[in-house]
Formats: C-alpha cells, structure tokens, sequence
C-alpha cells in the first residue's frame, strides 16, 4: 500500500541524517499523536471562544454532565483536579449564565448539590458536537476495524505510560 507523505515524514527525513539511530516508527507515531493533540485542541478553543464559553467553565460543565448533569461541589473539585474555592468560583460564574443551579443533596441536607439546567446542557452539547464532528472527521480517514485496532493499540500505550516507571 502506498501512502502520501505528511509533514511528520518530512520531519523525519530531516531528522535521520542528525540521529542516524532515530526509530522512524516511535517518532513518527510520537509526533502525529502530538500534532493531532494540538489540532483538537485548536477546534476545541475555536469552538468555545466562537460559543462564548470560556474553557474552564465548558470543563465544569462536562465534569457535570459526565456525573449525569448533577454533583456534590466537592467531587467535580476532585474530578477538575482544583481547588475546592475555585469551584464555588466557577459554580457562581455558571450560576449566573443560567448553566446551572444549586439544589439541596439527598444523601446529605446540609449540603447543597450543582445541577446541569437545560440552557448549561444545551451549552455543553453544542460544544461537544462541534468537537465530535471534528474528531469524526480525523478518524473517518480510517475503517471501522481500523479505528478499533487504533483504539486498541493505544489502551496498550496507556497501560504502559499508567504505570510507575522502574528508574
């Protein structure tokens, strides 16, 4: 199978000649997973500054629909990796964009839960689907087997990078 040559294969034609050694595989896998990374984060940023949804408000707002658009302010702290402060901060900001309320928990009353209202998921999902598409659009290069053998290998990456390393 023939392939067309991309910006990492000219990368790596100008590299071999200063790194006779450099494993033309692992940089090349290396560096496409780098620039793909930068291009999805690129839509990602397009999209939430054409939607006026700035970056940690939009992550607030998927931490919560990812806990099925309702959570205790300390356990979207702990999935945001913040401060518990700075989650009052972002609630009270989302709070007024009528993206969410707060309501009393049923598993505690002295605490007081966050939930997703309709206009914060309508937010969050129209973020998500711009982003879906693009990411749809990079993989539709591939087969569904191909995508699965993709997936796959990468979960065996991630497995790896999971662990401690042995120094």
């Amino acid at each position: 199978m023939t392939t067309t040559p991309d910006d990492v294969d000219r990368h790596i034609e100008r590299w071999l000649p200063v790194v006779p050694d450099l494993d033309a595989d692992v940089e090349g896998a290396v560096t496409r997973m780098i620039k793909l990374i930068r291009h999805l984060r690129t839509v990602k940023e397009r999209v939430l500054a054409d939607l006026d949804l700035p970056a940690h408000e939009y992550d607030t707002l998927h931490a919560l629909a990812g806990r099925r658009g309702r959570a205790a302010p300390s356990d979207l702290a702990v999935d945001l990796a913040v401060a518990p402060a700075s989650i009052t901060a972002r609630v009270d900001t989302l709070l007024r964009r009528g993206f969410v309320r707060r309501i009393p928990s049923t598993v505690d009353r002295r605490r007081v839960d966050v939930e997703l209202t309709d206009a914060g998921q309508a937010a969050w999902r129209g973020a998500m689907e711009i982003q879906g598409a693009e990411e749809h659009r990079l993989l539709g290069a591939l087969t569904a087997t191909e995508r699965r053998q993709l997936s796959d290998l990468l979960r065996r990456v991630m497995l790896v990078a999971e662990q401690p390393r042995a120094d």
